[in-house]
């Protein structure tokens, strides 16, 4: 059951980020109400403080980037749903997934914007500045123009291989 009500969130999720850049609350409340409905049902006392316990440690893998304005409350709160659902050491997992799809993402993304070799020369710029700057982060514009990208696919993706390797 956690499972399929996991698929289901992310797909939709992911749908409608690549749609309409937004995740809506419309489907992460009644989910989150869910994963912390079934695991107090299944566990009990225990089960609830393990689900707001997962909820919690979501929310603040990402509440950095969010309060920096690098990734929108969104991906915050689908990233603290699957916690909840999942668990702690789930979501540390799909988080750290997540992280390497959302690099290999950018990547892409800007090798097609900026042609391979302006990637290189710009992937070591930014490391350069990275150590420069004492590895403070930082959003960054390019032409005045901030390029964005649909970071609920990063997530489902992190999250799918999180589930695979753990299974």
């Amino acid at each position: 059951m956690q499972d399929l009500v996991l698929a289901s969130v992310l797909i939709i999720c992911t749908v409608t980020d690549l749609l309409y850049q937004k995740i809506y609350n419309l489907v992460l409340i009644p989910a989150l109400l869910f994963a912390i409905g079934f695991n107090w049902y299944q566990g009990g006392w225990p089960g609830l403080g393990q689900s707001l316990l997962g909820m919690l440690v979501g929310l603040l893998i990402l509440i950095i980037p969010f309060a920096l304005g690098g990734i929108g409350a969104g991906d915050v709160k689908l990233l603290g749903f699957i916690g909840a659902l999942k668990g702690v050491t789930f979501v540390i997992y799909a988080a750290i997934g997540m992280g390497l799809v959302g690099g290999l993402m950018a990547m892409g993304i800007w090798s097609y914007r900026f042609g391979f070799i302006d990637t290189i020369v710009g992937i070591l710029k930014g490391i350069w500045m990275m150590i420069r700057s004492g590895f403070t982060i930082f959003s960054f514009r390019l032409h005045n123009e901030k390029i964005t990208m649909p970071y609920g696919l990063a997530i489902a993706l992190g999250t799918t291989g999180a589930w695979w390797w753990m299974r």
